[in-house]
This record gives C-alpha cells, structure tokens and sequence, in this order.
C-alpha cells in the first residue's frame, strides 16, 4: 500500500441481465429472456458509449496489469463487443501482455463457442455466478439459472481448459440451513475452482428481498447460524487447500484474484461505464446510475476534455480507507508503511484504540516472519510487522473493529 497517482487496473460495467436477482441493488438494465445479444441496439449502444468514455479519459504512462469485466451480466455481450472494448483499452491505455483479464459469467447466458471466443480474446479468468446448489433457492432468489445451467457451464469452462476459475456462493438466504450450505460448499469442492467466493447476504432496502425480510428474523437464518456458516466454510475450505486470503475469498495456492487486491490494498483504479467507481488522483467517484443518465455524463466528459470535477481525499480519509480495506485481507495492514505515510504517532493511537479487540482474539500483530508481537513492543515495531485481524473470529467481528476505527480516528494525524 503506497499513495499514487497511477492507475495500472480497470473495472468494466456491463448492466445488461435477462432479470433481476431479489437481493441486487447493482445498477442493471433489465432485457428480458429473449432479447437477441447479437442484434441488441441498446447492448451496441452502450457499447459505444463506454468506448467513448474510455478514449475520453486522460491516460497515463503505465499500461494496465489487470481488466474486470463485472456486472450485470458481462456474459451476455457478443464477443464481437468485448473485443471491441478490449482493443479500444490497449489502444488509448495499453494492457500488459501477461495481464489478469477477468470476466464474470452466470450459467445459461453464454454457449460453448462463446467462451472458446473470450478466451481467444485474451480473458484469462472467469468468474462463475452460481450462488447456489439447490433449484429452491436459485429459484427463490430469483436467478436465471438453475442447477443443471451450473454443471453444463463448468464442463465447458473445464473443455476449454480455463486453469483460472472463480466460483461464487451466498450463505444466509431465506430458509437456508447449515446442511444446504454444507451441501454447496461440498459440491463446490468437488468442481475444484481454483477460487471462491463466498458472501453472506446483505439486505438492500430497495431490493425485493430487502423489503419482503427483516434481518435475523424467519425465514432468514438467525445470526447465529449465519456465523456458524461462515466459521464452517473457513474450515472446509482451508482444509480442502484453499487460502482464505480474503474476508469473503478463497483461493488455491497462486490463484488470489489481482484486480480485487488492487481495492483491498487501496490502489488506484479506473472504473468505466454505468455506475461504476474509479479512485484516480486521489479521487472517488461513481457514475450515475441509469443508462441515460450515464450518456449524458459521458458526452459532458468528452466535452470537458475528460476532467472529473470532484474533491481530493483528505489524509485521514485515506487512513480509514486503507484501514477498511486493508483489514479484510488476511495479510492484513504494513504498520511500517502506514507509519511512513501517517506518522509513527497515528500507528500508536491506532493500536491504543485496538488494544481490547487482541484481548478478544480478534486482532494480532505479526512480523515478517509471522511471528505474534506483543502488544508491549507498540513503541517499539519492528520492520514491516502488520496488523491483521484473526481467521475467522476476528473477520466476523470486523465491522465492530471498524466501527471503532471510524470513531476514534476522526482526529489529527502526526
């Protein structure tokens, strides 16, 4: 983690899905089941115009390392389309020859030949949206896709022979129990993705699932059962070889994902197309949220010469960022390096404050070579020791760490 100016990764907005999933709050645009990807006006439309955002935006002098294609539904875009966007990045920013180049995909949007051509294309990594490995509850959360989609789209992943493969899954939906998850988790071992994702479901307000249930109530799983699934996935995953590297991610040995490392680790990024977030120049921003709204946007960029008119983060929201962040790695944060940039004050209020959550055993100090430091030696860290919270106890408690963070934080740094 460093402060820099220089964005080497982009996230891509793809909005377009047949339906809306019940607990999705993304900005979508909805296209129904039998809108033809290949003669779509609105898909090659916005394709367009994502493309002229790209080419509007002032480039710097490093080429990109990674490309996310996220959504949405990126697999419902024609390869043709893709491509289009792939060239018109190398073009105007330059992509890196061994760049991670990830596209998300859900079963029964995409053909075998579809993805024989992304791969052509120069993706390199996939990201599966399954979510689940029961019809009831892919059907219940108002998916596309049912089990069988599944199983055919990670036969064609396997025959096209994509070594690097995410798989996704949500623990906490409406009637789950502890032994559907344990069957998801199990089915997923056994496809043996290189990477996993699991999330525990959030409830938006605006979503359907968001105004139909209340949290930790019927028939959503308690808290409790929530925790224990995530206590359950952490050990059947780590024991199955998978690195929890991350709060909600897994991965085989070389498999973390790069682009999402950029986040976590605070870097900046660019963010294009339709309600995506870019942080560049010390700058957040997110484009709106609605495809008119966007055109509109967009075509004031072009004519801006492709300044964003937004404040500068201030030092101490770049403090609590990194902290925010970085704390949901398992590595967890470079006290050296935050020190360098912060003040070796800010790193001793910052452990002073922490200091009940290690009584807790949700936090630990550790030096480079993953030894615990004592929290004695708080004046006196050695090179590169890090903060880091505790797998899994300290991970379910992060938002209470957090909380605290914000809180104490909000002061003078030095």
């Amino acid at each position: 983690m460093k402060l820099s100016n220089i964005a080497r990764s982009a996230y891509i907005h793809i909005p377009f899905c047949r339906r809306r999933c019940y607990y999705c709050d993304f900005p979508i645009s909805v296209i129904g089941d039998k809108t033809d990807i290949y003669q779509s006006s609105s898909i090659s439309e916005y394709v367009e115009v994502l493309c002229q955002e790209i080419t509007a935006t002032p480039p710097q002098n490093k080429p990109l390392e990674t490309v996310f294609f996220g959504g949405g539904t990126p697999s419902l875009l024609a390869p043709a389309y893709l491509e289009k966007i792939l060239i018109t990045l190398d073009k105007h920013l330059g992509i890196v020859s061994d760049a991670e180049i990830s596209l998300e995909i859900d079963p029964g949007t995409f053909s075998f030949e579809q993805l024989k051509s992304y791969q052509s294309l120069g993706i390199n990594r996939v990201s599966l949206g399954c979510q689940a490995f029961q019809d009831k509850f892919l059907e219940s959360c108002g998916r596309f896709h049912r089990c069988h989609d599944i199983f055919k789209a990670v036969d064609w992943i396997n025959k096209v022979n994509f070594k690097n493969f995410s798989l996704d899954l949500i623990s906490g939906l409406p009637h789950q129990t502890l032994e559907d998850w344990k069957f998801s988790l199990e089915t997923a071992i056994k496809i043996s993705p290189t990477h996993l994702s699991c999330y525990d479901l959030v409830l938006e307000p605006v979503t359907a699932f968001g105004k139909r249930y209340q949290p930790g109530k019927n028939p959503l799983p308690t808290d409790e059962t929530t925790a224990t699934m995530y206590r359950f996935a952490q050990k059947l995953l780590t024991n199955a070889g998978y690195q929890h590297y991350e709060i909600s991610n897994y991965a085989q040995p070389g498999y973390q994902c790069l682009h999402n490392r950029i986040y976590w680790e605070n870097m900046p990024y660019y963010g294009f197309g339709m309600g995506a977030a870019s942080y560049t120049n010390q700058q957040r921003f997110t484009r709106p949220r609605t495809r008119k709204d966007y055109y509109q946007w967009v075509n004031q960029l072009s004519q801006s010469g492709g300044l964003i008119d937004c404040p500068k983060l201030s030092k101490i929201d770049i403090l609590l960022e990194s902290l925010m962040l970085g704390l949901r790695l398992s590595d967890g944060i470079n006290l050296s390096i935050l020190a360098e940039l912060f003040g070796a004050k800010t790193i001793e209020k910052l452990l002073f404050f922490l200091s009940s959550y290690y009584d807790r055993g949700w936090l630990k100090l550790i030096d480079d070579q993953e030894k615990t430091i004592n929290l004695d030696q708080i004046k006196d860290l050695p090179k590169n020791s890090r903060l880091a919270l505790t797998d899994p106890e300290g991970f379910l408690f992060s938002n209470t760490v957090l909380a605290t963070l914000f809180e104490k934080l909000e002061l003078p740094i030095g």
